[in-house]
C-alpha cells in the first residue's frame, strides 16, 4: 500500500511508502542542449556545433521517495553549465564530456558518477572564387559524430562514435552460396551495389583515456571504415565490418572494442524486359523497406568487453 501526500498543499518533503516496490538504477539531467561556439582568430572564425546530454548519478534517493530536493542539481542548472564550460571553447566531444564529468562529479559530494553525451554536426567552410570563406559555412553530411562518457566512482569510460555515415559502392561486391531452401527466391549476385548507413562505436582502454588524441583517432577509425568499405572486395556485409574492425583494432591500441551496426540498403536491379529492353546491371530499384541489418562486436583478444562503458549506448539500435 503506497502512503499518499498529505491533504493540505505542502512544499514540504513527505514519504511515498511501499512494502512492494524499492528504487533501483536512476538517472537524471537536461538532455539535447543545443549548442554553438564560434572560435574568432581574427578575422578567421571556427565553428563548432554540438547537442550535449547531462545524466547525474548518486544520492538521489530522496528525491525519488520524498520528494526532498536537497540533493538535487536541477537540470535547468546543468544546461546552464553545459554553456558556462563552453565559454572558453568545446574542444573535442571527448574531452567536452570529460570536463562536464569532472565538474559535476567534483562539485558535488553525492553525484559519484553519471553519463554524458555529445553529438557534433559537421560544417564545411564555404568556398568561393576567391578561395575558402573566413565566416561562412555550409552544413556538411547527415553522420553525425557521437561520444559517451560515464563515469562510476573512480572510472571513467569513453565510448565514441559515428552514426548515418552513409556509403556505396557500384561494384566489388557480391553475394552467392547461401542457404538454398523452401523459402530462397533471392538469386546470387556476382557483382551488386552495396549500400549502407554505418553506425559504429569503439570504446577506449580506460586506463589510457587521458593520453588520447581523441580526434585524430575519430579522423583515423572515419578513415578506415570507408578505406576497407571501398577497396575489400566484399562476399558479405559481415565480411565488410569484420574487415574494418580487425584493421582499427589493429591500427589504435588504446581501442579495446568496435561495433556495427549497419542496414543492407538493398538496390534491385529492375527487369527492363517488357520494354523490350536489357539491363546491364545499370537501371536499380532503391528499396528502402524491408532490409537487412548486421550487427557485430569486435573485441580486443584478452580484453572482455567493459558492460559499465556499453551501458546506455544504443550500440545496435
Amino acid at each position: 500500500m503506497v502512503d499518499h501526500a498529505p491533504e493540505a498543499a505542502s512544499a514540504q518533503p513527505y514519504e511515498i511508502v511501499s512494502e512492494h516496490a524499492e528504487l533501483g538504477f536512476n538517472q537524471y539531467g537536461k538532455a539535447e542542449n543545443r549548442l554553438v561556439h564560434v572560435r574568432r582568430d581574427g578575422d578567421v572564425h571556427h565553428l563548432t556545433d554540438v547537442n550535449v546530454t547531462s545524466q547525474l548519478r548518486g544520492d538521489f534517493t530522496h528525491v525519488h521517495t520524498h520528494g526532498d530536493n536537497a540533493h538535487c542539481v536541477a537540470t535547468d542548472s546543468q544546461k546552464n553549465t553545459v554553456y558556462s564550460l563552453a565559454r572558453d571553447g568545446v574542444g573535442a566531444p571527448e574531452e567536452f564530456a570529460l570536463r562536464l564529468a569532472d565538474h559535476f562529479t567534483r562539485s558535488y559530494d553525492w553525484v559519484n558518477g553519471g553519463r554524458w553525451e555529445v553529438e557534433q554536426y559537421s560544417w564545411d567552410r564555404i568556398v568561393t572564387e576567391n578561395g575558402p570563406h573566413d565566416h561562412s559555412f555550409v552544413r556538411g553530411g547527415k553522420e553525425v559524430r557521437r561520444t559517451v562518457v560515464q563515469r562510476d566512482g573512480e572510472a571513467t569510460f569513453v565510448v565514441s562514435g559515428v552514426t548515418d555515415l552513409t556509403v556505396l559502392k557500384s561494384s566489388g561486391s557480391a553475394f552467392v552460396g547461401f542457404v538454398d531452401d523452401t523459402y530462397r527466391t533471392l538469386a546470387d549476385a556476382t557483382d551488386r551495389i552495396m549500400a549502407t548507413d554505418v553506425t559504429a562505436w569503439w570504446s577506449y582502454d580506460p586506463d589510457h583515456v587521458s593520453g588520447v588524441d581523441f580526434d585524430a583517432t575519430y579522423d583515423s577509425v572515419r578513415q578506415i571504415i570507408l578505406s576497407q568499405f571501398a577497396e575489400l572486395h566484399s562476399l558479405a556485409l559481415q565480411q565488410t565490418l569484420w574487415a574494418m574492425a580487425v584493421r582499427v583494432i589493429e591500427t589504435h591500441e588504446e581501442v579495446t572494442e568496435i561495433r556495427f551496426s549497419c542496414p543492407n540498403n538493398h538496390h534491385f536491379t529492375v527487369d527492363l524486359s517488357p520494354f523490350g529492353q536489357d539491363n546491364p546491371n545499370v537501371v536499380f530499384f532503391a528499396a528502402d523497406r524491408p532490409y537487412g541489418k548486421i550487427e557485430a562486436s569486435v573485441t580486443r583478444k584478452g580484453v572482455p568487453s567493459e558492460p559499465r562503458a556499453w551501458n546506455t549506448v544504443p550500440a545496435f539500435a
